[in-house]
């Protein structure tokens, strides 16, 4: 997506709220987070978060939950997925499921706007996995770049990537693109229900895909939390 389509700024403020925008999560300074996912992971994964390049640049719970959902269930399938991220922020699901499968026989593309692409590549270099993971910009809305079209990703992760409502039409596109591409991949989306305007986005991806929500021992806890976890895939 655009680096003007998930925030109106580059710099973050916690006071800068707009009607587009759904609440942020609880500001944090720049640091190193360990995670292991309850033992799912046998070495953590090392996240550093950074907002000055956005909000992107923090642990969002949509993230944790998608990431720990892969890992549980699809964790043999997909050492030989071609598997990208959207949205990835500094990589949260990707690098988790980088960490967490034994090999990967394809390379694991993360992607988001020019704006977090170095917080991308800090975190790949800060879990030493340059070997298994590649950052890329990738704009929502914009033509699939040649190298995406050759990848053929068949597995697209995407967590809290519903935010911005100018975007969602942008977002939609890029599922729709990326479905046409492969029209046998599955897209997991997980995202929280900020406000009301986000449902509008699951009705609009009802209309173009289906939808299926996933079923995960955690459920309960996570959706008190008003947070979705769903395939998409096309119909």
């Amino acid at each position: 997506m655009s680096s003007n389509s998930r925030s109106p700024s580059p710099e973050f403020s916690p006071l800068a709220f707009d009607e587009d925008l759904a609440p942020l999560p609880q500001y944090k300074t720049a640091g190193t987070t360990e995670l292991d996912f309850s033992g799912l992971l046998g070495e953590p994964l090392k996240l550093h978060e950074d907002l000055k390049s956005g909000c992107g640049g923090q642990l969002w719970p949509a993230g944790m939950v998608l990431a720990k959902h892969m890992l549980r269930y699809h964790r043999d399938e997909l050492q030989h997925a071609r598997i990208l991220e959207l949205g990835a922020g500094g990589g949260i699901v990707g690098l988790t499921v980088a960490r967490g499968c034994s090999r990967l026989d394809h390379p694991l593309y993360i992607t988001d706007m020019v704006d977090m692409e170095s917080l991308m590549q800090h975190n790949i270099a800060l879990n030493d996995l340059g070997d298994r993971v590649r950052a890329k910009v990738l704009n929502w809305g914009e033509p699939l770049s040649q190298e995406i079209l050759d990848f053929k990703p068949d597995t697209i992760l995407a967590a809290d990537c519903v935010y911005f409502e100018p975007a969602f039409p942008l977002l939609l596109q890029t599922l729709q693109d990326l479905l046409a591409l492969v029209p046998s991949a599955t897209i997991y989306f997980c995202f929280k229900k900020r406000r009301r305007a986000d449902m509008q986005f699951l009705k609009a991806a009802r209309k173009a895909f289906t939808v299926t929500e996933i079923a995960d021992e955690d459920r309960p806890v996570f959706s008190r939390e008003n947070l979705f976890l769903y395939t998409f895939t096309r119909k």
